[in-house]
């Protein structure tokens, strides 16, 4: 799947029988529609009248958010490779102990990979909740619904990576390496939860 922005394509593939994508590529488009959404804000805001003084915040925003939107949209790509290995994996022999033992190693690796790639989506969603946070309070207000649109695609793309790290994280026997991934999620959700409501609440404020 390489031509991720037909977007037509890429439901039909979401919505057909094949493996992937799935949830995870489904959080990273989350997540890319969310940075798109604040670069819209900030194009839409610099250059404009009244808004000089905010002018070199809203271009550092717009850097930002187009590198976020960029890492997002490879992250489809990204889960559904450590899936696919992760399937071809269990599908090794096992018919011998030196075929299990060498599956065993190859499921394991394949389960670490399958949680370090949702965990980087939800540290990229994370940063996107943290871009709407800074739009909000120096967007154009005509467009500040979309950063409202942005911040709840934001979150909805962490929330959604954060199931796809729980659900790998049981099986993983390096226990160091499961519990430190569901520590970094922990704070990513504590932090960014709270912090995107509080953008809804004020976007619904500046909505008057």
């Amino acid at each position: 799947m390489t031509e991720l922005l037909n977007t037509s394509r890429f439901l039909d593939e979401l919505a057909s029988g094949a493996p992937t994508p799935g949830g995870g590529g489904a959080s990273a488009v989350m997540g890319a529609m969310g940075a798109a959404l604040i670069s819209m804000v900030a194009n839409l805001t610099i250059g404009k009248n009244g808004f000089e003084a905010v002018d070199a915040e809203m271009r550092a925003l717009l850097a930002e958010s187009e590198a976020l939107r960029a890492r997002m949209t490879a992250m489809v790509e990204d889960d559904a490779v450590a899936f696919d290995t992760l399937m071809a994996a269990y599908k090794l022999p096992k018919a011998s102990d030196g075929e299990k033992a060498a599956r065993s190693l190859a499921i394991q690796a394949g389960l670490e990979a399958a949680t370090r790639a949702p965990l980087a989506c939800a540290h990229a969603a994370a940063e996107g909740v943290r871009l709407a946070a800074r739009a909000v309070e120096h967007g154009n207000p005509n467009v500040i619904s979309d950063v409202g649109v942005g911040v709840l695609a934001s979150v909805a793309a962490l929330r959604s990576a954060a199931l796809n790290v729980r659900i790998n994280a049981p099986q993983i026997k390096d226990r160091a390496f499961a519990d430190h991934a569901l520590t970094e999620l922990e704070a990513l959700l504590a932090e960014c939860v709270l912090l995107a409501e509080h953008i809804h609440e004020r976007v619904k404020a500046r909505l008057g």
